[in-house]
């Protein structure tokens, strides 16, 4: 069989071994369905903890259980640490984390160390996309002139797209099938290539024009969550002052059937998308020489919500007479998000800190997170949400898992901060 060149998608389909770089959140939902698509698969993970994870059948992410592991295990699929798998590879899929630097600018530490893993392994017709998030240019910039130092020149040599990962976790109706899957190319035959790698296993591929286009679209999504956030956010704060049922006036608003989309406020946000994807897009804005007002605005109102919960709690205890200081504070679910094991930038974190610095006695309770450290101090772990509740003298509610009552909860609770608005009761104030 005559080796196909970089204009036939043929070797990225499906007849080539396909690697994945990154095996969390991203990189996991890709394996799972090429190889349920019937795609020979490998992943490549620089974490040798993570490898021995998948090794053994056991999932280190809560889309995917030890079950689902064992199952693309018995299909064939093999998790590694060792680069050479890349060899011959005909799809590389570079899913690796793509964080904030300590100055708050994108660092691309990971994607760079993966281009140039793949860039020693890299062969002719090979399709690679990169699935991180970052700001337009990256592919281009970035990842193109280090995958092309082994001498393979891409969109004539090898393949070369970008694609939005759309991950949502915890989301049972909406997958990596089922989510319109976009992408971009280098040039229109790597788009053509990308097109029929993820039309293998998803209902629906958008093309864009460029890896520009594609490299936005996703850090739009999230600016977009961010501000409309933030907006909410921010409307909690007077709406409470102005003694004004925000959460009512929200599902009021959203009987409208159209132009309008209902927000939330919370305690914060927390992710790896929310909290840092819209920094990068105002890192690319700022590098034209513009400020993104919006956007720092948004980040800035978010960021400032732990320490308004903080500053609500203390006033809740002042109502009845009691400081913070030594008061029993039991904090009922700390992951960012509802059903999910992810304790990644949750808001959590720096609302324990504070009431912990304010001299409160914190605990918390989350099925989740079986023990839990703020800057070094073991914060105290409640089985039972509800039998503990009657011995709080506050109960702040920042995650609602499906495993808590959280009527029941409230109803034990002399006092109760609901930060998400889904709880009854005399003794329930809402964020």
């Amino acid at each position: 069989m005559p080796e196909p060149t970089p204009s036939s998608p043929t070797r990225a389909a499906a007849e080539g071994r396909v690697v994945v770089v990154g095996l969390g959140y991203v990189g996991l939902p890709v394996v799972a369905a090429a190889v349920g698509a019937g795609m020979s698969v490998a992943g490549l993970d620089a974490s040798p903890e993570r490898v021995a994870v998948l090794q053994e059948g056991r999932s280190p992410v809560d889309d995917l259980s030890d079950d689902d592991v064992a199952g693309l295990l018995a299909a064939g699929f093999t998790p590694t640490g060792d680069p050479d798998v890349l060899a011959g590879a005909a799809v590389v899929v570079i899913c690796v984390p793509t964080p904030l630097g300590d100055d708050g600018s994108p660092d691309l530490t990971a994607v760079e160390q993966a281009a140039e893993t793949v860039a020693a392994r890299l062969g002719p017709g090979t399709l690679v996309v990169l699935e991180s998030t970052t700001y337009p240019g990256t592919t281009e910039e970035l990842l193109q002139p280090v995958l092309e130092r082994g001498g393979l020149v891409a969109g004539t040599d090898f393949h070369l797209a970008y694609s939005p990962e759309r991950i949502d976790p915890g989301n049972r109706r909406y997958g990596l099938a089922n989510t319109p899957k976009v992408l971009g190319g280098l040039t229109p035959a790597c788009a053509d290539a990308a097109e029929a790698f993820y039309g293998a296993f998803c209902e629906q591929v958008v093309r864009v024009a460029s890896t520009r286009v594609a490299e936005l679209t996703k850090l739009l999504e999230n600016t977009y969550r961010t501000v409309n956030i933030a907006l909410v956010n921010e409307m909690a704060v007077f709406c409470h002052d102005l003694g004004v049922d925000l959460w009512e006036a929200i599902d009021a608003a959203a009987t409208k059937p159209f132009g309008f989309a209902p927000f939330r406020p919370g305690p914060g946000v927390g992710g790896h998308c929310i909290p840092i994807d819209p920094d990068y897009l105002s890192y690319a804005v700022r590098r034209l020489g513009y400020p993104f007002r919006f956007v720092e605005l948004a980040q800035e109102v978010n960021a400032r919500m732990p320490a308004y919960v903080v500053a609500r709690a203390g006033a809740m205890l002042n109502d009845v007479s009691r400081s913070v200081r030594g008061a029993r504070v039991l904090l009922v679910g700390v992951t960012y998000k509802a059903d999910v094991a992810d304790e990644r930038q949750s808001p959590s974190v720096p609302v324990a800190r504070r009431l912990l610095e304010l001299g409160a006695l914190v605990s918390y309770a989350d099925p989740f997170v079986p023990s839990w450290r703020v800057d070094g101090h073991d914060v105290a772990r409640v089985d039972d949400p509800v039998a503990a509740a009657p011995e709080q003298d506050l109960v702040v509610l920042l995650q609602p898992h499906s495993a808590f009552d959280v009527d029941a909860v409230a109803a034990g609770s002399s006092l109760f901060l609901d930060t998400r608005g889904v709880a009854a009761g005399d003794s329930v104030e809402r964020l």
